[in-house]
């Protein structure tokens, strides 16, 4: 048997099952720990944040502040609060990964894949020609190139940089 080790993963593994009726973005948005959290920007109705289980490299998501489970329940200046914050977390991702593509998705419902239905979110994936290599289709198994830690740390200079 191979092992491939992921320590990080403890902390989802020992609480997978338990019954939290909080809602973790809403946790994120309140709790203002955005190193923490990797949070990369704040604005006005969304924030983005990266998953800290990522599909690959740079997977951000892009989360309403208001608690809401559908596209439906987002007041107008909301849904282009939502997607102008998509666009600016594009253009950092472009600017320090420079990925050939993006996969930019909502999953509405847990059966759609959703693993927060209660808060609706964007998924903000890079893709680079040959990110998926024989790892996840002969070993099931997804590299992740770079830490959180550096890829938060390198969002941040980045997004220093574009506001000057």
């Amino acid at each position: 048997m191979d092992r491939l080790w992921a320590p990080w993963r403890i902390k989802y593994v020992r609480n997978i099952g338990k019954n939290s009726n909080e809602c973790v973005f809403c946790k994120i948005q309140r709790e203002k720990k955005d190193q923490k959290n990797f949070v990369v920007t704040r604005a006005k109705h969304a924030y983005s944040v990266l998953n800290i289980y990522p599909y690959n490299n740079g997977h951000m998501l892009i989360v309403p502040n208001r608690h809401v489970s559908d596209l439906s329940g987002l007041r107008k200046e909301e849904r282009e609060g939502l997607m102008d914050l998509l666009e600016a977390a594009k253009k950092l991702l472009d600017k320090t990964m420079m990925a050939d593509g993006y996969n930019i998705g909502i999953n509405l419902g847990k059966i759609a894949g959703a693993g927060f239905p209660r808060h609706v979110h964007i998924h903000l994936v890079p893709r680079w020609q040959g990110d998926v290599n024989f790892m996840p289709v002969t070993g099931h198994t997804k590299v992740i190139s770079q830490s959180l830690k550096a890829l938060h740390g390198q969002l941040l200079k980045a997004t220093k940089a574009l506001k000057k």
